[in-house]
């Protein structure tokens, strides 16, 4: 008997029966059989040691592709947990899970002495990996039952195995990864075995060309929950390629110097203080100055697509969140109720916005020929985060949404939520940040933790699906992920670093409207029920700015600087020149400061620098006489002289178009 495969250029190959994945790669060519990690057999990874089904497709995974270096990510994964059990004894350290993310991998471990592992651990535990990938052991995979994969986990005394061991869908196939030496022999009771689904690569050499870095250690809740005990989190960079292992570090210490917290002490942007509270900053005049910018730029432009301005209070009754549901879905996370809710006068400081523009969209009778009707408004909410989870600007506990909420009819749902994806693409995009976007979806939760129907979910989650399909926008779905009152579309930006935020966010929502029993009066007379999107282009200003500040590096591009020009005499002799230039661009809308300090020059410019002003134009005896200004550019350096006129249109042209940098 023979098995039939038939690979991706569509060609087929007869093999032997019960031949496996590396017998497959060794029939095509000895180069491929040395690079396969693994193959794909229809959509599903599996390793290269396992036969092969007649009839499959089968596609071989190198290490050069995103699945290869996801594959080698966590197979060097899991050669870390073995050599911190080879180091510090096994019976020390109980395992909890170690996933790859998108720059390498992390393993959670806890320690039953007591051990707080440092810096010089990491560098033991990495010469430990490269001495367990050079002795070349096998991963070899052995499939076992749920009563067997729990009794060797509960004699090993490791509860985080056996909690999740217990989480696994019944049926399930449960697996072990177990280390045998470069012969393919046992290593008898002290082989190194885990709990994985896998695959593996075949043996640990296939990791000889990987580049790694162990890069910290954090403490951890395992699974999550502050009630379960704190793991030490070892977090580690992954590449297939030196080269890009290196950027990945350099962006590391580039981040390090862009951490908005310290370029926000040191251009006195914000500031946090004990006496206010945590999580709740302070602006100064020169981030209140970005923070008018940022909100001019949307207002301008949600104008143009015909949204109206609303302002709500910061503070409502409870019953408010209790019709809308965040009080039973989000109280953990409100504030304390101010007042007495026993005899209906409880108030709460408001968590979100919507509530409120239900509110004011009840406050008159509505019409088909009133929808669309788009109400905005730079609301600030209020969220009781953690101290733990408080992280500078962006975990905050007092935030300002750009929040605006639409209401539509069935007809208009699909090409408002398209305007609104095109309004956020827009914003974001303007600031140089590269867009993409996750669909969260109700999936299969029966917990709960959403309301409606799931015939209203259906048709809020195509809604959104459809609008991302007509503008051709990449998007993933997510499962689970959803507000408890709708889908959601999450916009996701990838800094000038490469690292992934979440910021913008639009929502179709058909519960709240039913909730507040939200009627128009549809063109045949009959009363219907209006459909409503929640967006927010930026999300919270606090969470934009801590990002925007580190994308640029407190180097704000002309448009959003706080202070976009410094002009600087070089002699009291030009101070009348400098004054009359500064005030020519001040008109202009430009923020500009006259330096006339008893300074020199010098001095004066690097004051400029560091303070990250965009532009200082100089003004010694030959430019008052020429009319000219010699100009320096925090971007470009030096740029010589140019006339009076050049630099205002260069500066003017600038900020019109808002250029990203």
């Amino acid at each position: 008997m023979s098995v039939s495969i038939t690979l991706p250029d569509g060609s087929k190959r007869e093999l032997p029966d019960g031949a496996s994945g590396a017998d497959l790669a060794a029939d095509i060519g000895p180069g491929l059989a040395k690079a396969a990690l693994a193959v794909e057999i229809d959509g599903q990874l599996r390793d290269l040691s396992r036969e092969l089904p007649s009839g499959a497709s089968v596609s071989i995974i190198k290490g050069d592709s995103a699945q290869g270096l996801e594959m080698l990510r966590h197979s060097t994964a899991h050669v870390m947990a073995q050599a911190v059990m080879d180091l510090f004894g096994k019976d020390n350290v109980r395992l909890g899970i170690g996933p790859t993310i998108k720059s390498g991998f992390y393993y959670d471990f806890d320690f039953t002495d007591g051990r707080r592992l440092k810096d010089e651990d990491l560098a033991r535990i990495e010469k430990r990996m490269a001495e367990i990938i050079a002795a070349d052991q096998v991963f070899v995979r052995e499939e076992v039952s749920y009563d067997e994969a729990l009794r060797t986990w509960t004699e090993r005394d490791d509860r985080y195995k056996c909690d999740l061991i217990k989480g696994f869908p019944e049926g399930e196939t449960i697996s072990f990864y177990r280390n045998l030496d470069s012969a393919g022999e046992s290593a008898g009771p002290e082989a190194f075995v885990d709990l994985c689904r896998g695959p593996h690569v075949p043996r640990t050499g296939s990791l000889s060309k990987v580049f790694f870095k162990l890069l910290s250690v954090a403490g951890a809740y395992w699974q999550g929950d502050e009630n379960n005990p704190m793991m030490q989190r070892v977090y580690a960079a992954c590449f297939s390629n030196k080269k890009d292992l290196k950027k990945h570090l350099n962006n590391l210490e580039e981040a390090r110097k862009r951490d908005h917290r310290k370029l926000g002490k040191e251009l006195q942007l914000f500031h946090f203080t004990d006496e206010v509270g945590p999580g709740l900053p302070l602006w100064l005049p020169k981030g209140t100055m970005i923070l008018d910018v940022l909100r001019d730029f949307l207002r301008a432009e949600q104008a143009k697509r015909g949204y109206l301005p609303v302002s709500t209070p910061h503070i409502g009754r409870l019953e408010l969140y209790k019709t809308s549901g965040h009080w039973q879905n989000y109280g953990d996370s409100m504030f304390p109720i101010m007042g007495d809710a026993e005899v209906g006068e409880g108030f709460a400081l408001k968590p979100m916005n919507c509530p409120h523009h239900i509110q004011i969209y009840k406050s008159d009778l509505r019409s088909y020929r009133d929808l669309p009707l788009r109400l905005a408004e730079f609301g600030t909410v209020y969220r009781y985060e953690k101290s733990g989870e408080l992280g500078g600007l962006k975990r905050v506990r007092g935030f300002t949404v750009d929040d605006a909420h639409l209401f539509v009819t069935p007809e208009q749902l699909q090409t408002e939520f398209a305007d609104v994806v095109q309004l956020v693409r827009f914003a974001l995009e303007t600031f140089g940040l590269t867009v993409s976007a996750r669909v969260g979806t109700r999936g299969t939760s029966s917990d709960g933790k959403f309301v409606g129907s799931p015939e209203q979910w259906e048709h809020a989650q195509q809604g959104i699906i459809q609008a991302c399909d007509a503008m051709g926008l990449d998007y993933t779905v997510e499962e689970g992920e959803a507000a408890f009152y709708g889908p959601k579309l999450d916009f996701v930006i990838t800094d000038a670093l490469e690292r992934e935020w979440q910021l913008g966010t639009a929502q179709v929502d058909y519960n709240l409207p039913e909730r507040f029993d939200l009627l128009y009066t549809a063109k045949d007379g009959s009363r219907q029920r209006p459909i409503m999107i929640h967006r927010a282009p930026f999300g919270s200003l606090e969470r934009l700015m801590g990002v925007l500040i580190e994308h640029y590096g407190g180097a704000f591009p002309l448009w959003l600087a706080p202070l976009q020009i410094s002009v600087a005499p070089i002699t009291d002799d030009q101070a009348e020149g400098a004054h009359a230039l500064t005030e020519r661009l001040r008109a202009a809308g430009l923020r500009v400061r006259c330096d006339t300090a008893n300074e020199p020059i010098g001095a004066k410019i690097k004051r400029a620098r560091l303070e990250k002003v965009p532009y200082v134009a100089i003004l010694g005896p030959r430019e008052i006489a020429e009319s000219t200004v010699s100009v320096r550019s925090q971007a470009e350096g030096d740029l010589g002289s140019m006339s009076l006129d050049e630099f205002f249109e260069r500066v003017c042209a600038e900020v019109s178009t808002r250029k990203a940098s």
